[in-house]
């Protein structure tokens, strides 16, 4: 009883850690600030360690986290771990032996009904934690373990203890909000990463002040998420690029709008607009993630005809 008390305080304290690291960074945290974790009762509780399937030691039993490390470009997954339209993640076995004691493990939560945390690798360093997740079923054949997806926002703080998934509708909500969100996220960090965390325009270099701009936006047949269709912009940017204030040649510089150009305002205007025209832009360094010139040409396309 006091093993199983222990284990509910010690994740009680591991949500509330992740919760502060999100208020703090946003929803992607650096991998450092996992592994170093956080001080419970005088013993140090990372959240992750080597391993996909991690227990620190002050837990008796059962796992705290569950990982899907990054994909290094040029490299495969060790483990394919992935989203279900039936509304769950397939999650891969610690190697092949379903006994091994990681996988006992996590057969141990889903009997329990423990709750475990899902930290995604989005790109090499960064991951996105997602809790609470429930192991929901166990396919030794296929060496898979079947994870329910939650949030913690929309279930009582009791619910949480005492360890209840949510109904398969809510999961499947849950589930489609997440995979939307961890795709936004790969495309943000890739992009971002790919651009040395800078504007491309400006050369600011504040994360919490870039975004991933699509070249094409998302509705376009071409409109895809990947690094050659984005550009690292900062919010200003960003918002003028969407807005057809600003756009950019097929030759990669800068041009505003006419209009713009000759309007006679204050600083901001002179110096984080118009003071740009005719500059050209940051690219990556690597050609294969350079903004592709057919997305660039119909895009200005679409800045002179707005213009």
């Amino acid at each position: 009883m006091a093993d199983k008390d222990l284990d509910g305080r010690v994740r009680a304290a591991a949500f509330q850690f992740l919760q502060h690291q999100v208020d703090l960074h946003g929803e992607v945290i650096a991998r450092d600030t996992l592994a170093t974790g956080f001080i419970f009762e005088g013993q140090r509780v990372p959240l992750l360690g080597p391993q996909g399937i991690f227990k620190p030691a002050i837990l008796p039993e059962i796992p705290l986290s569950i990982t899907t490390v990054p994909v290094i470009e040029g490299r495969e997954r060790r483990y394919d771990d992935g989203m279900e339209e039936g509304g769950v993640l397939r999650y891969r076995y610690r190697g092949t032996e379903p006994r091994h004691r990681d996988n006992v493990g996590l057969r141990l939560a889903m009997r329990r009904r423990t709750p475990l945390i899902y930290l995604f690798g989005v790109v090499p360093g960064k991951y996105m934690p997602h809790w609470p997740v429930f192991v929901v079923g166990d396919d030794p054949a296929a060496l898979t373990f079947s994870v329910a997806m939650d949030d913690h926002r929309l279930l009582s703080t009791n619910a949480l203890a005492l360890g209840e998934p949510g109904d398969e509708g809510r999961r499947s909500y849950v589930t489609r909000l997440t995979r939307q969100r961890m795709h936004q996220q790969l495309f943000r960090q890739r992009v971002l990463r790919a651009y040395r965390e800078e504007c491309s325009i400006c050369r600011l270099g504040h994360d919490e002040l870039l975004d991933a701009a699509h070249i094409l936006p998302d509705g376009h047949p071409l409109g895809t998420p990947i690094v050659p269709n984005g550009l690292a912009l900062c919010k200003l940017h960003h918002a003028a690029f969407d807005a057809n204030v600003l756009g950019i040649r097929p030759d990669l510089m800068v041009e505003i709008r006419l209009d713009v150009l000759e309007e006679t305002d204050g600083p901001m205007l002179k110096h984080g607009l118009q003071g740009f025209q005719g500059k050209r832009i940051m690219i990556p360094r690597h050609p294969s993630l350079h903004p592709k010139l057919e997305f660039l040409e119909e895009r200005y396309a679409i800045f002179k005809q707005a213009g």
